[in-house]
């Protein structure tokens, strides 16, 4: 039952310790278990913080590169260090800071401007965060040891290989991003659910700020892009540890197929970088100027055309790789048919600009430098998208010129504007504004005496990743004046972190709303959010509605308290924003800590060639998240719960009606993106051959293959009859009995593969590698649920564990079947 639209939903006096116990149930822990906090405001802070942190060092890294190249013949790095320290400073700023700075945000961002209390799986984001910011120091700290990866942020084979890099400094690389990847994806999954599911009441999809949309867009091409770099990174490292020849043209491998995989992430990574910028400068620039944003549905579409069309140029950065002319002409197109509607989204800005009311406050004067700046590298875009000068340029200075003014004007820029505009929600005071303006001169000035003359270097022939130079080269001087602009590049960011240090020793209190701004994070708020979650009823509800704030502070809205005692927000239809269900959140735990540790250590550990105790940090891991699900997977005795005045809804949902169940869903894209992109390493393969498969190989009986998936569909069918009986565990085993029997099979009816012989024979080995490390995941699973059931703990109303260990299942005999129709579909047998 919905509240009539014209009055309030919660009209009535609350409860007078109301407030007080919604506190005492939001409060952040202190001391030692502040470490147990999963609050999206904290991990956001946290998050954001951690990002910088490593922004600051690649900035240093990045200026002993400078020093370095500064005067011709100079022998300040010996050229081992300088290859680390050129691949960590890409590594570090693209993989540590430029997209978990992105996630970051909007953790702490998102769910006030959402309305709602926090993110749908609060638990998973600490992991997420805890996962990276432990890893990633420790994947830093490689440098110090001299271990640090030295092949390029691109690692490309054969450089990357044994041959050339016997040592583990590549396999720091491979394995010690795992991590990273495995945080990014946990945080798409974690956003593209809670964008769509818990948007406040009356938040239509056309009411949503332009800045969820952008997030929805880049965690919709997180979970299609990332899964390529995994498979590429677990490709490249089978061939390092085991000598799988993926890579090694010699046994039938192909150095550009990892290109292929890499860029396939690589490419929309520079768009999954730009559009969460984009969409908060459409965000920040209607309450900076006064007025609505021009063309505001337009921008929406132009978020989502530039995330779709930036799948079809990945190999923007492989026209001299030997491409053929059809494909190079095709992936060209591409990248300037993607400039039409980011080109549209700068439109819309300037016209917001002329028809509002500027004010030269310190996010206004960082967006106008991102517009200049974002313009320019979007123009030099162009230019390296035109075939004959990309031939040209490729590999020149002109290129890094263009990507640091890409990822500059694109992301730095508008994340400096953010961090003014938004720096109020931390403690409620703002950056200096006197002191901004020597900030945005120093950054400003120096970007652009950086890496300007890099256009002109590189026209003159400077190529890339070079550790000295001649004098007679005449690049001397141009390095000299980039060298000079990144001092004063550094001076500005050095200035802005001494201010921002003296505003967060400021007390705190009260933000208000000191741009006038129309989203609702800026309505009042502690830890548990706002004191009811607000009902929406415009794109710009804190013009529309002026009361809007003292309605929610008086608890006037939705949910003014805690129905059930415990943490909770509101789960909205997708479309319409209509109250669905209360979706109870789980608490303060150590165990996201305790798997994120788990995690980065087993990674780490495995690169060092510590195994015994890497696999001991693996499976610790495993029972941790094990663990938080066991608490997190329970509901509440109640059924339904007072939400408003008259207003009353179920406690938690079941099988599609769940949030849980598309989380599900979404993490098994990501799983299916990651196995086809090994049907396309076989696929690539077998194409380079003039017999398929190459002699000494073969295909699995067609008998076999068949009997093998058969099992696979018994077991299936076995799991689906238990869950249709509401979980028996004699279904749950008997399924698991002819999955494991499936799998085995097709094991046994490959049991002649040699992957060390032939890169054939290593693709097909690597994708029954990846088909019984699902197996296993469903031995974990089965032993989980089966525990559930004998505790209790799954009922008819409680089974999401049920629900969602069934969707593995289906998948894992789907992927069985489609490995063996691809097998033959490749062959052509």
């Amino acid at each position: 039952m919905t509240a009539p639209r014209d009055t309030l939903p919660s009209s009535v006096p609350r409860p007078p310790d109301e407030l007080e116990r919604l506190d005492r149930i939001w409060r952040t822990p202190r001391g030692l278990r502040f470490f147990t906090t999963v609050n999206n405001s904290t991990i956001g802070v946290l998050y954001i913080g951690t990002a910088l942190l490593f922004f600051l060092l690649a900035g240093v890294l990045g200026l002993l590169i400078r020093a370095q190249l500064a005067v011709p013949d100079n022998t300040l790095l010996s050229p081992g260090i300088y290859n680390q320290i050129f691949t960590m400073h890409g590594t570090v700023m693209m993989f540590l800071f430029a997209i978990p700075v992105v996630e970051a945000v909007s953790v702490f961002l998102l769910p006030a401007m959402l309305g709602a209390r926090d993110l749908p799986f609060p638990r998973l984001s600490a992991y997420a965060y805890w996962a990276y910011a432990v890893g990633g120091i420790g994947f830093f700290c490689s440098l110090f040891a001299g271990l640090a990866p030295d092949g390029g942020w691109f690692m490309y084979p054969p450089l990357t290989s044994k041959e050339y890099s016997p040592d583990i400094n590549a396999d720091f690389w491979l394995l010690g991003i795992g991590f990273i990847e495995i945080s990014a994806i946990a945080g798409a999954v974690e956003l593209i659910v809670g964008i769509l599911f818990t948007r406040a009441p009356g938040m239509r999809l056309s009411r949503m700020p332009v800045y969820a949309w952008s997030m929805l867009v880049i965690a919709l091409m997180v979970v299609f892009a990332f899964p390529a770099v995994i498979a590429g990174t677990a490709l490249l490292e089978l061939e390092r540890a085991y000598d799988w020849p993926f890579f090694i043209p010699a046994r039938g491998g192909d150095p550009i197929l990892w290109q292929h995989l890499f860029w396939f992430f690589g490419h929309p990574e520079v768009y999954i970088i730009f559009l969460p910028a984009a969409g908060m400068v459409s965000v920040m620039l209607p309450a900076l100027v006064g007025t609505p944003l021009v063309g505001r549905s337009a921008v929406v579409w132009a978020l989502a055309a530039v995330g779709v069309i930036s799948f079809a140029l990945w190999a923007h950065h492989m026209f001299t790789a030997g491409l053929n002319l059809w494909s190079s002409a095709l992936v060209s197109a591409a990248s300037m048919v993607v400039a039409i509607p980011t080109s549209l989204q700068v439109f819309a800005w300037i016209a917001t600009l002329w028809r509002g009311r500027v004010e030269w406050n310190a996010p206004t004067l960082f967006i106008l430098g991102f517009l200049f700046i974002f313009v320019l590298g979007g123009l030099t875009g162009v230019m390296v998208a035109v075939l004959p000068f990309d031939w040209q340029a490729h590999d020149s200075y002109f290129i890094v010129a263009h990507l640091h003014y890409v990822l500059i004007g694109g992301l730095v820029f508008p994340l400096f504007a953010a961090l003014y505009y938004w720096m109020p929600l931390l403690n409620g005071h703002r950056l200096s504004e006197a002191a901004a303006r020597w900030v945005f001169g120093l950054m400003f000035t120096g970007m652009n005496l950086t890496f300007f003359p890099v256009h002109v270097s590189g026209l003159l022939g400077m190529p890339r990743r070079v550790y000295t130079y001649a004098a007679e080269m005449g690049w001397g001087a141009l390095n000299l004046v980039s060298t000079t602009g990144a001092v004063l590049l550094a001076a500005g960011v050095a200035l802005f972190v001494v201010d921002a240090a003296r505003t967060l020793r400021k007390p705190k209190q009260k933000h208000g709303n000191p741009w006038r701004a129309p989203t609702l994070e800026w309505l009042p708020a502690e830890d548990y959010a706002t004191r009811s979650i607000p009902d929406v009823r415009s794109a710009e509800p804190l013009w529309e509605q002026p009361d809007l704030a003292r309605e929610v502070g008086e608890g006037a809205h939705w949910l003014p308290g805690s129905a059930t005692g415990r943490r909770e927000t509101i789960v909205t239809s997708v479309r319409d924003a209509r109250p669905l269900y209360l979706l109870v959140l789980p608490g303060d735990s150590w165990w996201p800590l305790a798997a994120a540790v788990g995690t980065a250590g087993f990674f780490l550990l495995l690169t060092v060639h510590m195994t015994a105790p890497a696999w001991l940090c693996g499976v610790a891991a495993v029972a941790a998240v094990l663990a938080w699900m066991w608490q997190s997977d329970s509901l509440p005795p109640q059924r339904m719960a007072r939400v408003a005045d008259r207003v009353m809804l179920p406690i938690g949902a079941r099988g599609a009606a769940s949030h849980s169940f598309w989380a599900t869903i979404i993490t098994l894209v990501v799983d299916a993106t990651v196995f086809a992109s090994l049907v396309f390493a076989h696929l690539h393969t077998a194409m380079r051959l003039e017999i398929c498969p190459p002699p000494g190989s073969g295909l699995a009986p067609l008998r076999m293959s068949g009997m093998a998936c058969g099992l696979l569909l018994v077991g299936s069918l076995c799991m689906e009859w238990g869950r249709r009986r509401g979980g028996q565990w004699p279904a749950v085993m008997l399924a698991l009995a002819f999955m494991l029997g499936g799998v085995a099979l097709q094991l046994t009816a490959h049991a002649g593969l040699n992957p060390t012989q032939h890169a054939w024979d290593a693709t097909v080995a690597a994708m029954l590698a990846y088909q019984a490390l699902h197996a296993a995941l469903l031995v974990v699973l089965a032993a989980y649920l089966c525990a559930r059931i004998w505790s209790g703990r799954l009922t008819l109303v409680n089974r999401a564990t049920l629900d969602n260990c069934a969707l593995v299942w289906h998948y894992t005999t789907l992927q069985g079947i489609g490995l063996a129709v691809a097998l033959r579909l490749i062959s052509g047998s």
